[in-house]
């Protein structure tokens, strides 16, 4: 598992870290294909290059090529309408919540995986992102499908775990250069 090379290259002070990775890639909160898609959503989402290639690698043995291309699109959709609507959430002047958002979204309607695993990536992406307009809207989405309060909170603690390793390999880079 190309996760356990990342776990052992984080620091002794990121030992929380290596507990709560090897937690997750064990926990049966969520299918496979929600946790592996949550891990790849959230690697991409998070941009540390070697945190991407490790978690892609061991996705491709857990997720189907549909799942995995859908991850990558929630992670992809979400790039773009966290920062659109976490300013239009941010922004003082109410107009703008008022005006269309003329941005192309269909994956989002169609992304070739069960929507609830979809919905759930792209909570997981916009936690990372800071966007508080699009949590509540997939939240809202995932509890009205039934989707229990802890398969969420798995997601977003998948999310914290991986942006927190990525911002850690990030921080060790910077301090060898």
């Amino acid at each position: 598992m190309k996760l356990d090379i990342i776990r052992e290259q984080l620091p002794d002070y990121a030992k929380d870290l290596k507990l709560n990775l090897s937690s997750l890639l064990n926990d049966q909160t969520l299918t496979e294909q929600q946790r592996w898609g949550a891990f790849l959503a959230t690697a991409l989402a998070s941009r540390n290059a070697a945190l991407i290639a490790a978690v892609s690698a061991d996705a491709a043995e857990k997720l189907t090529p549909e799942a995995a291309k859908a991850t990558k699109a929630a992670a992809s959709i979400m790039a773009m309408n966290n920062i659109y609507y976490r300013f239009v959430h941010l922004a003082s002047h109410p107009d703008y919540a008022k005006l269309p958002a003329q941005l192309r979204m269909n994956i989002i309607g169609n992304p070739g995986v069960e929507r609830v695993d979809f919905e759930l990536w792209s909570l997981a992406v916009s936690a990372i992102n800071g966007c508080g307009k699009c949590i509540d809207a997939h939240d809202q989405v995932l509890r009205k499908a039934g989707v229990s309060h802890q398969a969420i909170q798995q997601a977003v603690r998948i999310a914290s775990v991986v942006h927190a390793i990525a911002a850690t390999l990030d921080g060790e880079e910077s301090l060898a250069a």
